[in-house]
């Protein structure tokens, strides 16, 4: 007799999304979750869109929303600025979250579905009966424990272990690692109604972000390809060298320092196997080109919940079906993920000079909607030698 029928390991936003719609569906869930609190310490720049969330039955309370903004000012290397409306601007762009209460939200969710919740509870391996995966040992307070189900959700971020447990194979090149650094700096000067994302050399292989949580105070941070860098601390002092160069930000203090890494590879091949399934950041689905992971984990738990609950009704945990999972996130959100995935191997290598153009070139065609192919086009009608090295995504 199973203890529970789907452990998921992680209790961010693919997790928790996970838990609640296979409990919702009849599944007894158990989520553990390392930390101490749902949602602390923050690793991430906290913008979502509006447009998702419905599709996810997911609706915000006041305490999870810092800010709201218009849409988002893409600033070239020269200064020269391009808005879009928070209808265009992507998945990243609309409300700034708080996040730990929008962890605790979306775990309430969960447990308000019948999930149970152990907290400060760590997955130390799985159980493994001709070769499925049949439970997970965890450690919680001191005390070691197994626990048998019918299958292991891996949700366990991007330094997954469960995956690699399970021999899913979610190793990443160097070229597909974004290495973060963000303070939440106050006693700023900002253009609070819209984020802010700068491009070019001030992050290499990256950008530079500014998510307002209120008129001074913001999250201010950068991602600097982890194979364009030569040593540690490198990361800090492209952001310490860009806050000193802008005036509005140079009085500014930190209230918080984050740090940590985020996976910009394409698709991975498998994300199921028998008894166990990867869910967000530990199945790299996460954009390619922004970093952003939250509305795709969300998605994709819904999705993993439901074939969850499926399977339990059924009694067959197997990896083929758990491929309706498989096949399930895929369709949703593959094929955006590989094709900014191209794009990016491409944006990585432009100079600061065509960034500069590409700006120019879009404030002056304009784009009816925020898409990598959109803005070729858009790009092509003025300057078709500036997206040659595209064609394939055209």
């Amino acid at each position: 007799m199973n203890d529970y029928d789907i452990v998921v390991v992680g209790a961010g936003p693919a997790g928790a999304s996970t838990a609640r719609w296979a409990a919702q569906n009849g599944a007894r869930v158990l989520m553990v979750e390392k930390r101490q609190e749902i949602g602390s310490p923050v690793r991430c720049g906290e913008g979502i869109s509006r447009a998702w969330l419905d599709s996810v039955d997911l609706k915000l309370d006041s305490k999870s929303v810092a800010c709201e903004v218009k849409g988002a000012k893409i600033i070239s290397p020269n200064g020269t600025p391009f808005y879009l409306s928070e209808k265009m601007a992507g998945n990243e762009v609309g409300i700034v979250l708080d996040r730990v209460f929008f962890d605790k939200l979306v775990v309430k969710n969960a447990v308000k579905a019948g999930a149970d919740l152990m907290l400060k509870t760590s997955a130390t391996g799985l159980l493994m009966e001709d070769g499925k995966v049949t439970g997970v040992k965890i450690r919680s307070y001191g005390e070691t424990r197994e626990v048998r189900c019918g299958c292991v959700v891996g949700a366990d971020g991007f330094e997954s272990q469960v995956g690699r447990w399970a021999g899913i194979d979610t190793s990443l090149a160097a070229k597909d690692v974004t290495t973060c650094l963000q303070y939440r700096l106050t006693n700023i000067q900002q253009e609070h109604e819209y984020c802010q994302f700068f491009l070019g050399s001030v992050a290499p292989g990256g950008y530079v972000w500014m998510f307002p949580k209120d008129e001074d105070t913001a999250n201010v941070g950068l991602g600097v390809q982890l194979s364009k860098l030569n040593e540690p601390g490198e990361v800090k002092g492209y952001l310490d060298r860009f806050i000193e160069k802008h005036p509005g930000l140079k009085k500014g203090r930190p209230l918080e320092v984050v740090s940590g890494a985020v996976s910009v590879c394409a698709p991975i091949d498998q994300t199921v196997t028998d008894g166990l399934l990867l869910v967000g950041d530990s199945a790299r689905q996460i954009d390619p080109i922004t970093g952003g992971g939250i509305s795709n984990s969300c998605k994709a738990g819904k999705v993993a919940g439901e074939v969850l609950a499926q399977a339990t009704e059924e009694d067959d945990f197997s990896a083929k079906f758990l491929q309706r999972y498989e096949n399930g996130w895929r369709d949703l959100i593959e094929d955006h993920l590989y094709r900014n995935w191209m794009a990016k191997e491409k944006l990585v290598t432009l100079s600061d000079e065509t960034f500069d153009k590409v700006i120019v070139t879009l404030n002056e065609v304009g784009v009816e909607h925020m898409s990598t192919f959109a803005i070729l086009k858009a790009v092509e009608k003025k300057h078709p030698d500036l997206v040659k090295e595209f064609q394939e995504l055209l």
